[in-house]
């Protein structure tokens, strides 16, 4: 029952991950342009895109993020192994 709770408090923490992504995305969209924001992304997943494409923004808030997460007990490279395979053009793993 307690890993139930755990998995399931997991998703919930994913799901407001993603509507913050939205809440910060959304408003950047209607005034800068751009691709539209994917209600399916997380905020990791978009600063380990950015990263990738070695924006500045991405690669200084990628650093944070995944320094928080080593504190959490998470591997390295958090950000950039939660990139969607959707955006880079890749089926995604099973």
């Amino acid at each position: 029952m307690a890993e139930r709770f755990w998995l399931g408090l997991r998703q919930l923490l994913v799901a407001v991950d993603q509507l913050v992504y939205i809440l910060i995305a959304v408003p950047i969209y209607v005034v800068a342009g751009g691709a539209t924001p994917s209600a399916d992304e997380t905020i990791s997943s978009r600063v380990g895109r950015a990263a990738i494409k070695g924006h500045r923004w991405g690669l200084v808030l990628e650093a944070i993020i995944d320094r928080l997460f080593i504190l959490l007990g998470a591997s390295p490279d958090h950000c950039r192994r939660n990139v969607e395979t959707a955006f880079l053009g890749r089926a995604p793993k099973p």
